[in-house]
């Protein structure tokens, strides 16, 4: 004979059960409401991204909990979240994402700020950890958080007088994810100076003058002639000219922390990567891949702390994207992957142009041409190639040049 009675939600009962019926009856009687508001938000802060917007719709709890700043806390302890992917095309008045957990487009309201008549045409230049960097017209510069629409648009800039901008990049601090850097290289070779952006003091630095590597030995095998500038059009087409490279790719750089050194990667005007060591105050240019009249588009991309060039090239009549990895030791280029061939000839003859950008063990890559738009994920770890699906908002199709890569995080404001 077995006797039950029932206390509030759970069932007791005094006939001797097996362990399997133990814990079904502990499966079955288990409550997300028995668990403590602590316990409870660092559970939840472990769901991907995107779940948090729904969290206010399943019930009062869970809507408080959204909303709560020990949960936004219990999120800073995550190390790490699948990277979104931050679209840019022209004339775009939303924030259009890839979310990588998901496989799937979403968008996302432009923070007010960004809104504004006056900043409607502001392109995003740079991102780390959970933030987005835009640059104004007028050359300055807006933070935001285009999760959360937090923004913050940071002092005037009073840069170098008839100095060019080489590269932006920006980090943000690993422990906290509250405070942030911007770093600008401005000049020409061999004249180049930096100047830094800390949201910690609130200002930026005077610039600081760099110095040429010592044992830079890249212009003794550099054939090339300096006074002709080559750069790389928007179609892929190396041109000799001294005009500038289409918007998207103005800026191309990343940072590294090396040893704990800061150190800036950008590509030259003739197509060089040029390293510049920010701690150590001096640069260095890396030898180029291909003859400077070769036909191709390059990029660079930062993937767990190393910087590594992306590289679409036309050889025997094929196409063929490859990812290159610099030797310090040896001082010279290896191949670390490479698409099937299979995949990437159908690029051959389409003058495409590659923009690029770097998370963790995968990048992104948008080729862009008159007659082709498409974007692909690779991983380094599978060497897996993967063409993402089309995005189409509100019936029409759209087409972006360029993508930066930033962590999807509630929690971090500017």
């Amino acid at each position: 004979m077995e006797c039950n009675y029932q206390c509030g939600r759970s069932v007791v009962s005094l006939k001797r059960k097996s362990p399997e019926d133990e814990n079904r009856v502990l499966f079955n009687t288990f409550s997300l409401d028995d668990l403590n508001e602590d316990l409870f938000e660092r559970i939840l802060s472990w769901l991907p991204t995107s779940t948090f917007f729904r969290l206010s719709s399943v019930c009062k709890r869970w809507k408080s909990v959204a909303d709560s700043a020990s949960f936004k806390l219990a999120c800073s302890h995550i190390p790490s979240r699948d990277p979104w992917f931050l679209m840019v095309a022209p004339n775009l008045n939303q924030s259009v994402i890839f979310d990588s957990a998901e496989g799937a487009w979403k968008r996302l309201n432009h923070p007010p700020l960004l809104q504004e008549e006056s900043n409607q045409n502001c392109m995003p230049v740079a991102a780390s950890g959970g933030l987005i960097c835009h640059r104004k017209l007028s050359g300055n510069f807006i933070v935001s958080n285009p999760v959360t629409g937090s923004c913050t648009e940071l002092p005037p800039l009073h840069a170098p007088q008839h100095q060019p901008l080489n590269a932006i990049v920006m980090s943000t601090a690993c422990k906290d994810q509250l405070s942030f850097k911007i770093v600008l290289v401005f000049g020409e070779l061999p004249n180049l100076l930096f100047k830094v952006y800390d949201s910690r003091s609130g200002c930026w630095d005077d610039e600081i003058a760099l110095r040429r590597k010592t044992e830079d030995s890249s212009m003794e095998h550099d054939s090339t002639d300096d006074n002709v500038v080559y750069f790389l059009s928007k179609a892929g087409i190396v041109v000799a000219s001294n005009m500038q490279r289409s918007p998207s790719k103005q800026y191309s750089s990343v940072i590294t922390n090396k040893d704990g050194q800061d150190i800036v990667y950008f590509l030259s005007s003739s197509g060089k990567v040029v390293a510049c060591n920010l701690t150590c105050k001096c640069f260095s240019e890396y030898p180029r891949l291909l003859p400077v009249f070769s036909e191709y588009s390059i990029d660079v991309v930062e993937c767990n702390g190393e910087m590594l060039v992306v590289l679409l090239s036309e050889f025997l009549e094929t196409a063929t994207l490859r990812v290159w990895k610099y030797d310090e030791a040896n001082r010279g280029w290896h191949q670390i992957a490479a698409m099937p061939a299979a995949d990437s000839h159908e690029w051959y003859g389409k003058k495409a142009d590659i923009n690029c950008v770097g998370a963790g063990n995968q990048i992104l890559i948008c080729l862009n041409s008159p007659d082709l738009c498409t974007y692909i994920l690779c991983d380094l770890e599978t060497n897996k190639w993967l063409e993402l699906p089309k995005c189409c908002i509100n019936g029409e199709l759209i087409d972006f040049m360029s993508a930066f890569s930033f962590e999807p995080r509630i929690e971090v404001s500017v």
